[in-house]
């Protein structure tokens, strides 16, 4: 069972970790919390789909290439780093002092990400790979969301309890409970 913290908790670590560990479902946020998280405390933003996995024209970067990157990421000593696979988890985890695990509702992880859509579609999005232009997402892509709590969150467990048992363990459930994180961190700077 991952080693689960409370918000109040989370914000006193956030306050002094130097290596911050973001994932959950698409649309619910990850990106945008990761930057503002980077922004406040003067760490570097790492991307798994800019910087990772995605070669322009939406090719994607062989699974050991992606290994290489993550290592020599997870590697330097002050990052908050986002995505959503679990295949590089193993890397991230052994480095990670805190992981934020973003976990809203799938109605709002789809608003969240038809907002985007709307807003960026056709354009390069902050945090994606350039020559990456935000799609229309299909049917897949829906079902991911739609679906994700049952069968992609217990992934997330497993791999957590198996290289990250005593990392702490923010869950997120809302916009709102992001905004008090970023805010309780804060009133400890």
């Amino acid at each position: 069972m991952p080693r689960y913290v409370s918000l109040e908790e989370a914000a006193v670590i956030l306050a002094e970790a130097r290596r911050i560990l973001v994932i959950g479902c698409s649309g619910g946020g990850k990106t945008t919390l990761s930057e503002r998280i980077a922004a406040c405390r003067g760490l570097e933003f790492q991307s798994l789909d800019r910087d990772v996995r995605w070669h322009p024209g939406w090719v994607e970067r062989e699974r050991s290439e992606q290994r290489a990157i993550v290592a020599r990421l997870a590697g330097r000593d002050h990052w908050v780093m986002d995505g959503s696979g679990t295949s590089l988890l193993d890397l991230r985890l052994s480095r990670t002092e805190l992981v934020l695990w973003v976990r809203v509702p799938r109605w709002r992880a789809i608003f969240g990400l038809y907002k985007r859509v709307w807003r960026y579609h056709g354009t390069v999005r902050p945090g994606m790979a350039e020559g990456c232009p935000e799609p229309w997402p299909d049917r897949g892509f829906l079902s991911y969301i739609w679906n994700f709590e049952k069968r992609y969150a217990p992934l997330f467990v497993k791999q957590i309890d198996q290289h990250g048992p005593n990392v702490p363990v923010a869950v997120l459930r809302s916009h709102r409970q992001m905004d008090a994180l970023l805010k309780g961190a804060a009133r400890r700077n």
